[in-house]
């Protein structure tokens, strides 16, 4: 264990940091998991306990962090991720973004480790810059329900920059864009699990506003990878990771149908307050400092994340828990 680099990965048990976990696994580290489980999942995680070379610490990184021992690295991952998450827990979602930066911070600079942080497309807003660049500043309302989530990230971004500048602790900032693969929760409000998850349930598929609102999709090793590559360059400003191959809802919704082989048709709701129109990636800059681009195809990508759906036990279908922040289930 002496010769391994110890890695702290927050939010483990999520979707993207148990995938951040195999990832650093297989490539030889000594991985340090945390998560307080509110909106993670402690079976994403299951498959590591019999490896020595792995930890886990069930702890809120808004509260205190201590770690024993020497740290060469810390992802910060934790936050709830999606809409029905940090709209009901709002605060938690701000107190993550900030006191757990900070905290966290505080042990990157203790033990002279190097910080990457998650942040997120979300920063940008609504955007009026199309695709996103790196350089655009966004345009995000601080009172509206998204609120929580974007400024959580902006202000995450600014400690993370604050600490680099002043007091030299090395850092690096992506920001994430749609993301999908196994392991994501059928019942948190994104598109394409709730798409996925209404279509194995024989449900309508619901598209919130007309449909003609865009995203774009990454599959979550491709996405990992970006992370990986980000994590040992020298790049300290932030980096758009994510798939630049944008697509309609509605388009969106016909690929799922064809894909599940349902009958069910698409039903419209109205569009929630501040939802983005569109979302595209510009990533010239994860291309020339990482030498990055996406590799899996949506329709590859898609085949896959249906097959683990597909797979869930049916309490695990018709999920609609929610663990709020004592740990208690709230229906």
């Amino acid at each position: 264990m002496a010769n391994k680099k110890r890695v702290l990965i927050t939010g483990a048990a999520g979707f993207l940091g148990s995938h951040l976990c195999d990832r650093f696994m297989d490539e030889g580290y000594h991985v340090i998991g945390m998560d307080n489980l509110i909106t993670g999942n402690i079976k994403n995680l299951e498959h590591l306990f019999h490896n020595e070379h792995f930890e886990f610490y069930n702890h809120d990184v808004s509260k205190f962090v201590h770690v024993p021992g020497e740290l060469d690295y810390i992802l910060h991952f934790a936050s709830p991720a999606s809409p029905i998450d940090y709209l009901k827990i709002p605060i938690q979602t701000l107190k993550v973004g900030s006191l757990g930066t900070h905290n966290l911070l505080g042990l990157a600079k203790a033990k002279k480790a190097r910080m990457l942080i998650a942040s997120t497309s979300e920063v940008y807003g609504d955007p009026m810059v199309h695709p996103q660049t790196e350089e655009y500043y966004g345009n995000v309302n601080p009172v509206g329900p998204r609120g929580v989530y974007d400024e959580a990230k902006r202000f995450q971004e600014a400690m993370t920059m604050a600490y680099h500048t002043y007091h030299g602790v090395e850092t690096r900032i992506v920001r994430i864009f749609n993301t999908y693969g196994p392991r994501m929760r059928l019942n948190d409000g994104r598109v394409l699990p709730a798409f996925i998850g209404q279509a194995l349930r024989g449900e309508d598929l619901t598209v919130f506003g007309d449909g003609s609102q865009t995203r774009s999709f990454c599959y979550v090793d491709d996405l990992v990878d970006g992370i990986y590559r980000l994590l040992h360059s020298d790049y300290v400003h932030p980096v758009n990771i994510g798939n630049p191959d944008e697509i309609t809802i509605k388009e969106f919704a016909d690929e799922i149908i064809k894909l599940t082989g349902t009958t069910q048709k698409v039903v419209y709701k109205p569009l929630p307050k501040d939802d983005p129109m569109q979302r595209q990636p510009e990533i010239s800059k994860a291309k020339e400092i990482l030498g990055w681009e996406p590799k899996v195809s949506r329709a590859e990508g898609l085949k896959i994340t249906y097959d683990y759906f597909k797979g869930l036990s049916e309490e695990e279908l018709n999920a609609s828990e929610h663990y709020d922040f004592e740990g208690f289930i709230r229906k």
